[in-house]
């Protein structure tokens, strides 16, 4: 069972990546990177933990994916053979922040 979910996360990273890429006409998607997916074990739910190169439009472009969930939505559900389509659910990606912050309290001991 665990593998099939991991399938799953896999494929809807790659193709949510591709979609953001090549079909969402705004620039500003062109440095979102899709970095996780979570599924629920029911498969009707996911996050998507997206972030973005440039620091000062992150809120600007979680906003933007999340007004564009539905389209986004539908076109994965044509690229992907799978009974139900996940609900989607943007969030930023704050783990490079986290560790940062642990390796700049960690110079601080030394």
């Amino acid at each position: 069972m665990a593998n099939k979910k991991e399938r799953i996360q896999s494929l809807i990273q790659k193709n949510i990546s591709d979609i953001i890429l090549f079909e969402l006409k705004d620039p500003l998607m062109k440095l979102v990177t899709v970095n996780f997916v979570n599924v629920s074990n029911d498969h009707s739910h996911a996050t998507i933990y997206v972030s973005h190169l440039d620091k000062k439009k992150e809120n600007v472009a979680l906003e933007t994916l999340n007004r564009l969930k539905g389209i986004i939505r539908s076109s994965l559900a044509k690229k992907m053979d799978l009974y139900r389509i996940p609900d989607l659910n943007f969030v930023l990606d704050d783990t490079y922040d986290k560790g940062e912050h642990i390796e700049e309290l960690l110079r601080n001991i030394k």
